[in-house]
């Protein structure tokens, strides 16, 4: 079965080492779909577009140095960071594995998702949804974001690792344009 990962109920976060502590943030996800199958999670699939030019740390400042071609995103000439799997591992929908290819920056890496199904039901107007969690960790200087400052006292000022944490929901739609009709409807329906 096809589902359209609904962005209006789903949040991609990462979370990178600032000092001494820890900045974090957010994209919004484009559009993105999931391929599965309840009895076999070795047949599932997932494709998603994140948007990078909707980082959010809070901090416009940060945020548009962030958009710059300066060593980070460069949106002006990668504008979407995508994630196409290759393959599930495990059986437990609890716990598993989904391996894939991620591209930021033009540059296209392998990363392991560990995932877990949360579950299915319906929403106040009797449509089905389905939720998924997944995390991981990545290096931002294996795709080319390579900004930093060195610090006085040693050290930098930025970490290198990069946590992902992913919620996603989303509905039964098999096309691009099924999916933006049922979810631009029920947000509507959600605003009033």
């Amino acid at each position: 079965m096809k589902w359209a990962i609904d962005p209006n109920h789903s949040t991609i976060t990462f979370t990178i080492r600032h000092m001494m502590t820890k900045v974090r943030g957010e994209m919004k996800i484009k559009e993105g779909w999931i391929d599965s199958d309840h009895d076999d999670l070795s047949k599932a699939g997932v494709e998603v577009i994140l948007d990078a030019a909707t980082i959010n740390t809070g901090v416009e400042m940060r945020d548009n140095h962030l958009r710059s071609a300066d060593g980070n995103f460069d949106v002006a000439n990668y504008p979407t960071i995508t994630f196409k799997s290759t393959r599930t591992e495990g059986k437990d929908p609890s716990n598993f594995k989904v391996i894939g290819e991620v591209t930021i920056h033009g540059i296209t890496k392998e990363v392991a998702l560990n995932a877990n199904f949360i579950g299915e039901g319906k929403d106040p107007w009797g449509n089905r949804r389905v939720g998924f969690s997944a995390e991981t960790k990545l290096n931002r200087k294996d795709f080319a974001l390579t900004w930093n400052q060195a610090l006085e006292a040693g050290g930098f000022l930025l970490g290198d690792d990069v946590r992902l944490d992913i919620d996603v929901e989303a509905i039964p739609a098999p096309t691009p344009a099924e999916a933006r009709t049922e979810i631009e409807g029920e947000a509507a329906l959600e605003a009033r």
